[in-house]
């Protein structure tokens, strides 16, 4: 990148300076103002094109801590003809101001790109006092914009505490990866069971890296038809099929400058996961029913709730398709595995709906932390908040009992008396687990009549993950309840 630095970019230096830009495709007339920038002692680049600018910009960002630095771009109105490109400008860099600089007056121009965010349109030749009162007046409005910012990220950070809870060395691990991969734009795929909070994982990259004043948009693959994802991820034009009845814009242009997280990423069709292929490997694609190409610039980070080894050897997942997303693995381990974590997140979450209720609560008995910390949780840590918001709902006092839990936690089924060692074989740790999972799942479908939707919230599962779970164990569904 040839970006005509003056001199090198101190945005480092204690007090970092201030960083002026200009973006004129003529370097002969770009000179005058970047010289005249330099003398008012702001770090000064010069850039040809807008691709140049945003470069310069991100790695602006990336020189600071938490808080991006003071900024002014100057653009030439050839660059600008429209307000988009002052719009894009913002929308990816939003603590910069804008100035334009056109040859000639345009009242119309001119008050569309102030519209725009523009903060100020000026006509050559300058007069050095009318430019310096624009310097300083762009500042200002940049400061307060950057100000606001690092407000922003510092909440952000401290709100940290809040989704991402546990003690246990394997979610500290997590936390280390998500330390290291949030700054950059590598693709990360999650692995762990339904529950997990592999979305909290994926928001919390997000919402650490410097693409946290981009949009966020999270797809499950498994909850949308196969015959809709496609239109869902790349959207549709008027006509692309039957009901589409006007253009749509699909998900990955609606996260562009940010981050778009795929849920279920096992579920997609090997179709699905070709056209994925290309958009991870070229940031360009089609919508339904249209021929026009369109590139974003997002992130993508994806989880499955199956390890995709399998799926690979069987064909069932491409294989360029699992090296491409297998940048950076994340493996969140489910809540059965870090027993030691339910009373610290199940604070948590009462803290949480005390909060939402306005209702002081002291806390849980011991009778119900034994209760919970003794329960394997299938649903994982979803289950847990369902369980302590129901809990809450349900208690008269201002501490959560055993009573206040599920009858299938505070009173657990007794255990089989254990077998005699002349008829015990040793078995798979894998099959021992997926037995008594088969036998939470019978018992809350039964004592539920057999309603998947009642025994999906009981176990704090989605319906989806409920019905893969009881085709994978075999349970079906009485004839006389069938349908």
């Amino acid at each position: 990148m040839n970006t005509g630095l003056l001199h090198p970019l101190k945005i480092g230096a204690s007090p970092p300076l201030p960083l002026g830009v200009v973006v004129d495709p003529d370097r002969a007339a770009a000179g005058p103002l970047a010289a005249f920038l330099d003398r008012h002692h702001l770090a000064t680049a010069v850039c040809a094109t807008l691709k140049e600018t945003r470069e310069v910009l991100t790695r602006a960002e990336s020189m600071g801590a938490d808080q991006p630095p003071v900024g002014v771009v100057f653009i030439d109105s050839g660059l600008a003809p429209t307000p988009d490109p002052v719009v894009d400008l913002l929308r990816a860099h939003p603590w910069i101001a804008v100035v334009v600089i056109a040859a000639y007056g345009n009242v119309q121009a001119a008050v569309s790109l102030l519209r725009a965010g523009a903060v100020d349109y000026l006509v050559r030749p300058f007069v050095d006092a009318e430019l310096t009162a624009t310097i300083d007046r762009a500042l200002q409005h940049s400061a307060v914009r950057s100000e606001n910012a690092g407000l922003r990220n510092r909440l952000s950070l401290r709100s940290r505490a809040r989704r991402l809870i546990g003690h246990d060395p394997r979610m500290h691990t997590v936390y280390e990866l998500v330390d290291a991969v949030a700054a950059g734009r590598s693709t990360v795929l999650m692995t762990g069971e339904s529950g997990t909070g592999k979305s909290l994982i994926a928001r919390e990259i997000h919402d650490r890296s410097p693409r946290r004043s981009g949009p966020f948009v999270e797809l499950s693959c498994g909850s949308i038809p196969e015959t809709l994802l496609e239109s869902e991820l790349f959207g549709h034009v008027k006509g692309a099929f039957t009901g589409a009845h006007a253009d749509k814009v699909g998900r990955f242009l609606a996260a562009d400058k940010g981050t778009i997280f795929l849920d279920e990423i096992n579920s997609s069709s090997p179709g699905m996961q070709l056209k994925l292929l290309r958009v991870l490997q070229e940031r360009r694609f089609e919508p339904v029913g249209s021929s026009t190409t369109i590139e974003v610039d997002v992130r993508v980070l994806l989880a499955t709730n199956q390890p995709l080894e399998p799926l690979v050897q069987s064909g069932a997942f491409r294989q360029d398709l699992y090296y491409r997303i297998n940048v950076v693995g994340i493996d969140v381990p489910p809540l059965r595995e870090r027993a030691a974590d339910i009373p610290v997140l199940a604070r948590a979450f009462l803290a949480q709906q005390s909060a939402e209720l306005g209702r002081p609560f002291v806390g849980f008995t011991d009778d119900a932390l034994r209760a919970l910390t003794a329960y394997p949780f299938p649903g994982n840590v979803r289950e847990l908040q369902n369980v302590v918001e129901r809990a809450v709902v349900v208690c008269r006092g201002s501490t959560l009992s055993e009573s206040d839990l599920p009858a299938h936690i505070a009173r657990p089924v007794s255990p089989r008396p254990a077998a005699d060692a002349a008829g015990w074989a040793p078995q798979r740790l894998e099959l021992a687990l997926r037995a008594h999972e088969r036998d939470v799942l019978e018992k809350t479908l039964r004592a539920n009549n057999w309603s998947r939707q009642k025994t999906a919230a009981d176990l704090g599962i989605n319906r989806t993950t409920l019905y893969k779970k009881m085709r994978t164990l075999g349970l079906n569904t009485p004839d006389r309840l069938a349908g």
